[in-house]
């Protein structure tokens, strides 16, 4: 009985950093980011976590460009978000709501989300029109 029950609360556990990762660069930054590349890895995002490392953030990677917006529902880290288009090319950097369900607009066809910790991306001087190296393809990870 004991091994059934640690399993269930092993089971129950959060499930931080299970999606695949990928190094990619930003100015003279290399980030390792978790990769939301399936429809349901993209609608969950960082919904329920309770951090973010401050240097770590998600990727969100779709199949093609598009109009795209985010928006906070679940979701109690403050964070910024910089929308690319398929060169990796930054279209937009907006501040991101804790819980706030209204959208936050790409300024273009984007291809790439990528969330930080909010304030990562003026802290570190990147600013859109920066590209974005070495990002994967829609099923690359």
């Amino acid at each position: 009985m004991r091994p059934l029950i640690l399993f269930a609360l092993t089971a129950c556990g959060p499930k931080k950093g299970t999606l695949p990762t990928t190094t990619i660069e930003l100015g003279e930054h290399r980030l390792t980011v978790e990769v939301a590349d399936e429809p349901a890895e993209r609608q969950k995002g960082l919904m329920f976590r309770k951090e973010l490392d401050e240097d770590a953030g998600m990727l969100f990677v779709y199949p093609s460009a598009g109009p795209r917006s985010f928006w906070m529902e679940n979701t109690s880290i403050p964070l910024s978000i910089a929308y690319m288009d398929p060169t990796g090319r930054i279209l937009n950097i907006e501040a991101m709501v804790p819980f706030e369900r209204k959208g936050v607009l790409s300024a273009g066809d984007a291809q790439y989300a990528l969330e930080m910790n909010r304030g990562w991306f003026e802290a570190n001087g990147v600013r859109q029109g920066d590209v974005v190296r070495a990002l994967p393809g829609p099923s690359e990870h």
